[in-house]
């Protein structure tokens, strides 16, 4: 890899990994149009980037998760995470010899996710009464965030979806959004490490993974802060739109 790939990388793993547009669908997208071969340097450089974007959402939550620790919210997040970490511990395998990597699995789940989008921006009616959800419904979310681990779909968009059917309002399910993908994100970059066994190929390319890990992490820092406001008046029709064309501009072109 060359310092304008370790950049390009970077920065569509921040600018995609909170968004519900796919942060895995675009990095494999972008690789095959750029011709970067997945080596175990970039298996490597890629769990490095995906950290430097979890500890974005650490630093911009930091008060409310960590200093001003909420235990009913942690409670939740645990509950929802669930889900994922049982299927992922199971699925690992096959997740990455079948899917991750799969051009076309990525194309056409963004294209259907895309559509879905689209009709429940159409005819979802949010509710005015705010209540109490209880850990069954968050557990309904860990379960849509399970369809993420198809590339393609996103963890954003799963988890985000899941949370507006559940009675999360726009702005909430994306914050939970944010929380979840702490242990989420951390935890399947300890399974890859684990997995992938990175330790044991040294790089001398040591400065593009710490360039990568930054440059990832700043992207994400101001993107999550920009959606965050984006969402306070905005409903994600843009996004099915985006997720749509670019399934199709990549289904004629790869």
């Amino acid at each position: 890899m060359n310092l304008f790939q370790t950049l390009l990388l970077s920065i569509v793993e921040g600018t995609t990994e909170f968004l519900p547009i796919s942060s895995t669908g675009h990095l494999i997208l972008v690789a095959n149009l750029f011709k970067i071969p997945q080596t175990e340097f970039v298996k490597s450089f890629e769990i490095i980037i995906q950290l430097g974007a979890i500890l974005a959402v650490v630093a911009i939550y930091f008060r409310k998760i960590i200093t001003n620790l909420d235990a009913k919210l942690w409670k939740n997040i645990i509950v929802a995470f669930l889900p994922s970490a049982i299927f992922g511990l199971i699925f690992y395998k096959y997740i990455k010899l079948y899917l991750i990597g799969n051009s076309t699995v990525v194309i056409w789940s963004l294209l259907i996710g895309g559509v879905a989008m689209l009709l429940f921006e159409r005819f979802h009616k949010f509710s005015s009464i705010r209540y109490t959800l209880s850990p069954i419904r968050y557990l309904v979310i860990g379960l849509f965030q399970v369809l993420s681990m198809i590339p393609g779909v996103s963890r954003a968009f799963a988890t985000i979806f899941g949370g507006m059917v559940v009675g999360l309002n726009r702005k909430e399910a994306v914050e939970f959004s944010f929380f979840l993908a702490i242990p989420t994100m951390f935890g399947a970059t300890v399974l890859d490490i684990y997995k992938t066994k990175i330790w044991l190929n040294p790089t001398p390319d040591v400065g593009l993974l710490i360039i990568g890990f930054f440059a990832s992490f700043l992207t994400a820092y101001f993107v999550i802060k920009w959606f965050i406001k984006f969402v306070e008046s905005h409903n994600f029709t843009i996004f099915g739109w985006y997720r749509i064309i670019l399934a199709l501009i990549f289904l004629f072109y790869l």
